[in-house]
């Protein structure tokens, strides 16, 4: 008798397990607010809190990063950061900050591109990052070319990546030689942001030209396909991308960079269609067009922030 009421509780456990699943089907999907917010399952990066909403965004500048030579890699830091070299650059413009989720906002909707956002079963700290003026996320090397060129501009090359970030006399950080844990939006720090925070909050990430936020925040697109050893191969004057290659470069930190030799000459790729919650990018173009005086007023400033650094240039 008592096999018997077991094996019925048993039958009676299996078929309501087994008809969990078609209870969820007649009863439809739960779709998560980020489907909800896209038919696409992109997620939106536009705010959706009050604070959000009436946060103003950034003024778009561009800063002017004159003609002339600036000292390329490092002997002090990985295989594919070396060997250091001048290089010269014709005059070019860069933004000074990281594209951010207003302005890619206004591209997607010009244009009917892809938001900036991964499908919805991937995000993982996307609430957190939907400021107006924190950097555009989740966008891979093709979506920041298309930003930039719609724009009318170009991804920076990784020389003239590196040039806006260090300036001329060799540093390592915006801030000169010397590690300074709490400098950037790192995650070496408890420095009161979960995730990105808003382009230009860290005011020690400043280079010598001005541009903000080279050593942490996010990771930044360049426009090179990565090689480990072109930096002995490349021309000594305004280098190109090798011509092919399987990885784009990326340059910079991000806000998960936990590392002590994260330095402005540090190097990283990834295949160019990967899209990462630590991935953005900013746009350059070439020559003095269109320069405005902030971008003049950028330009002086180096002499004196220049100097500064120098005094630990490393040896």
């Amino acid at each position: 008798m008592l096999e018997t009421r077991f094996k019925v509780v048993f039958l009676i456990v299996v078929l309501l397990f087994a008809a969990m699943p078609i209870i969820a089907i007649l009863r439809g999907t739960t779709t998560t607010p980020f489907e909800e917010n896209d038919s696409t399952s992109q997620v939106s990066l536009q705010p959706i809190d009050n604070s959000a909403v009436t946060e103003r965004p950034i003024d778009e500048e561009m800063v002017l990063i004159p003609a002339g030579p600036f000292l390329r890699g490092t002997d002090v830091g990985g295989l594919d950061e070396g060997p250091p070299r001048e290089i010269y650059l014709d005059a070019f413009q860069i933004d000074r900050y990281e594209v951010t989720n207003s302005q890619y906002g206004q591209f997607s909707a010009a244009t009917g591109h892809r938001k900036a956002g991964p499908p919805s079963r991937y995000a993982k700290n996307v609430s957190k990052m939907r400021g107006v003026n924190q950097p555009a996320i989740y966008v891979s090397w093709d979506d920041a070319v298309a930003y930039c060129q719609w724009k009318g501009r170009r991804l920076p090359t990784e020389a003239e990546w590196e040039k806006a970030m260090r300036g001329t006399d060799g540093r390592l950080w915006p801030w000169g030689n010397a590690e300074q844990p709490d400098g950037a939006n790192w995650a070496r720090v408890n420095d009161g942001f979960e995730a990105s925070a808003p382009a230009g909050s860290f005011m020690a990430d400043k280079s010598p030209y001005g541009v903000m936020d080279g050593a942490g925040n996010v990771m930044e697109w360049v426009d090179d396909w990565y090689a480990e050893g072109y930096y002995k191969e490349s021309s000594e004057r305004n280098p190109q991308s090798p011509e092919h290659g399987v990885y784009r470069t990326l340059r910079g930190g991000g806000y998960t960079t936990t590392g002590g030799d994260f330095r402005l000459t540090s190097r990283s790729k990834m295949v160019p269609d990967f899209r990462d919650e630590t991935i953005g990018f900013r746009c350059a173009m070439s020559g003095e067009k269109g320069l405005d005086e902030t971008a003049i007023r950028s330009e002086k400033s180096i002499e004196n922030q220049s100097s500064r650094g120098s005094e630990t240039r490393p040896k």
